[in-house]
């Protein structure tokens, strides 16, 4: 765990970039904390993913997701920006996601302007609300969280895709009247665009980079020099992870052992990740009460 962490808005004010990796599930986060990031991003798609077996495309409960929210964050100190999708219905449905996310210790969550079922940012087939309606939700979101100002509120448009920039960025300048934070314009398509963004905005930034997505991907420096303060890397981890299983069960499957196989971490390394030099501690300590 980060050692007394700062939040969000103090990280922002800094006015440096701050990179944040895409968690998923305990393993990730462990790992990711383990670097010490200052901020860490709990992604939609790979949490319903890893934690149902399952595409990103509305099919998860807020049941399921304030599940992983209580889990992720109380396993670590590091604020972590966790995704709200649509707020899971209407405004109601939205203040109960708030206050839910706002219990389990989320630093910040993220909240879009898709139809329900939402999809992944980075695939075909979204539609979004009408304007109005989302900032209905983000002032119910302001409400909800009241006097906690340190719970950010990212409002994120999926307009660019199929109503093109102008539109993503009215609608941005919308929902930021309306109290969000943080702005999050999904699926810029060039290097341009992602300069329009920060020309336009003199708030927190976020940038969306999936490897292999539809925005291209600058240089943390280049982000930085836009005017972007966050930049999420929701998709790292478990293409990382998707990629490495991969290789290691086909060499199992071929060889019929992994004697040879070397591209993994140490055994008892990944053991004191987890947790386990506690237990060890633990039994050391007390061996003198067990039963002879």
């Amino acid at each position: 765990m980060a050692g007394n962490p700062k939040t969000l808005s103090q990280l922002f004010s800094q006015k440096k970039l701050v990179v944040a990796p895409g968690i998923f599930d305990m393993i990730s986060l462990k790992v990711a904390d383990r670097l010490g990031f200052d901020c860490l991003y709990m992604t939609g798609y790979g949490t319903v993913a890893s934690y149902l077996g399952l595409p990103d495309a509305g099919l998860a409960t807020y049941t399921d997701m304030v599940n992983r929210v209580a889990a992720f964050c109380g396993a670590t100190s590091t604020p972590i920006i966790c995704d709200g999708d649509t707020g899971y219905g209407g405004l109601l449905n939205v203040e109960h996601t708030v206050a839910g996310y706002l219990r389990a210790g989320a630093a910040g969550i993220q909240l879009e302007d898709q139809e329900f079922p939402k999809k992944c940012g980075h695939t075909k087939g979204r539609r979004v609300i009408p304007a109005q309606d989302m900032v209905n939700k983000i002032k119910v979101a302001t409400d909800t969280r009241g006097a906690n100002k340190d719970f950010l509120i990212v409002a994120r448009t999926d307009a660019r895709t199929t109503h093109g920039l102008d539109e993503a960025l009215k609608r941005a300048e919308h929902y930021l009247k309306a109290g969000a934070d943080v702005l999050f314009v999904e699926s810029p398509e060039s290097v341009d665009e992602l300069a329009i963004i920060g020309r336009t905005f003199d708030v927190p930034l976020v940038a969306n980079i999936v490897e292999g997505g539809r925005t291209p991907q600058p240089t943390a420096r280049e982000l930085q020099e836009m005017g972007f303060a966050l930049a999420i890397h929701p998709g790292l981890g478990f293409l990382a992870m998707g990629y490495a299983l991969q290789h290691a069960y086909s060499h199992l499957k071929e060889s019929g052992d992994s004697l040879q196989y070397e591209e993994i971490a140490d055994f008892q390394d990944f053991s004191k990740l987890i947790g386990f030099q506690k237990v060890w501690d633990f039994d050391e300590k007390y061996r003198s009460l067990e039963t002879k």
